[in-house]
């Protein structure tokens, strides 16, 4: 099956030799995001709110480009720098996700850049109904 390239400047450019996100059929693989700035490529330095919703706004972007929305996410991981940031993750994912709700890892991670966030996911077009 092809894969198809997903790139869009309303998500900040890979730093290395990595996409955006992936299509293969209607499953789009988006790659992890985190708090960076679409127009500089700055990483934000804002508060984890703050951070969490530029990650999660940059993970729209891609979806959108890619012909697909966060209804139809159905897998996503997300990586923090302090667990104790998880309640108010929780806050914020729920702005952007509504139930049903895709299935969910959170890890504890030691997150280049210090960024206090990184999320990654995977959506199937159409799923979301």
């Amino acid at each position: 099956m092809a894969r198809t390239v997903v790139r869009t400047d309303k998500a900040p450019t890979p730093l290395g030799p990595y996409s955006q996100a992936i299509v293969v059929g209607d499953t789009i693989y988006v790659a992890g995001q985190g708090p960076a700035d679409p127009a500089t490529g700055k990483i934000s330095k804002a508060t984890f709110e703050e951070q969490a919703a530029l990650t999660l706004a940059n993970i729209q972007a891609i979806l959108q480009a890619a012909g697909s929305s966060l209804q139809d996410v159905v897998k996503v991981t997300v990586y923090l720098a302090d667990n104790n940031d998880f309640a108010k993750l929780n806050e914020v994912y729920q702005r952007y996700f509504k139930e049903p709700y895709p299935a969910r890892a959170t890890v504890g991670a030691d997150l280049l850049f210090g960024i206090l966030i990184e999320v990654d996911c995977i959506a199937v077009r159409g799923s979301g109904g």
